[in-house]
């Protein structure tokens, strides 16, 4: 059974925990089968991320590396036979510059043992990630290892409780583009730029497009079937939608909630 809502249903988010774990396997699936085949994408394990003379570990939701049973003279190979899989966006990212004071400098990534280099970290972002500022300053420097070890970020945030904690800088945002749900994509090669999805309440999720390794094409992350997934595998429809949400709505957005559930015989 599908959400009421066209695209993130807003009540999910009393139920993050369970709709997070659930979402993570099914980002991992849904990407698995458009990978090249030295490449594979795991949930929940942690990462080890050198830079320089820095060495440090970090558990990003859902990665994609290179597999070492893959020799680098079959990667070409591999992705040159990959079906052309990538579907559309339903919109376009836009694209915003940075300041210079959030872009680390002369930076680079080793891996001096199997050859499992890290190429892409997806992060499903939960109310730890943007509630209090010891929270928010620690998942900044878990994204910052990322940057400074090379690494391509996706940043899905679909929660509306706390702070704004994406890579792209708030200030660079245009005001039409600050809405309540939004996927950020810092691409390794673009030190100055990263592509931002802003998803309004009553849009359908986007299609994302998920970067890997600079020779391979992207693959696509279809977020709105996988989030209707969590829905009618949770069943969801439990969810009483005559009560108000844990995090309030604005008053514009509290007006189009009450008119979309009265329509549907909710409230």
């Amino acid at each position: 059974m599908r959400s009421p809502f066209p695209g993130m249903d807003p009540y999910l988010e009393g139920y993050w925990r369970d709709v997070h774990a659930t979402l993570m396997v099914y980002i991992r699936d849904q990407i698995q089968d458009q990978l090249p085949g030295d490449l594979y994408a795991q949930v929940e394990e942690e990462v080890v991320i050198e830079s320089g003379d820095d060495r440090k570990t970090v558990r990003p939701d859902v990665y994609v590396q290179e597999d070492p049973r893959f020799d680098t003279s079959a990667t070409a190979t591999a992705t040159l036979t990959m079906p052309q899989t990538l579907a559309a966006p339903t919109t376009e990212p836009l694209l915003i510059l940075q300041s210079d004071a959030e872009t680390p400098r002369h930076l680079e990534v080793r891996d001096a043992s199997s050859g499992n280099q890290l190429v892409t970290a997806i992060e499903l972002l939960s109310p730890t990630n943007k509630i209090g500022l010891e929270n928010r300053q620690q998942y900044r420097a878990k994204r910052a290892a990322y940057i400074a070890g090379n690494v391509n970020v996706v940043e899905i945030d679909l929660i509306r409780e706390g702070d704004y904690n994406l890579y792209s800088q708030l200030t660079r945002i245009p005001p039409r583009a600050r809405t309540p749900y939004a996927v950020c994509v810092k691409r390794a090669k673009h030190a100055m730029q990263c592509e931002f999805y802003p998803i309004p309440l009553a849009s359908r999720l986007p299609a994302v497009r998920i970067p890997l390794r600079e020779a391979d094409q992207d693959v696509s992350l279809d977020l709105q079937p996988l989030i209707d997934q969590c829905y009618d595998r949770g069943r969801y429809a439990r969810i009483d939608y005559r009560r108000e949400p844990e995090v309030p709505f604005s008053e514009a957005e509290a007006a189009w909630v009450d008119a979309l559930l009265r329509e549907k015989g909710l409230r």
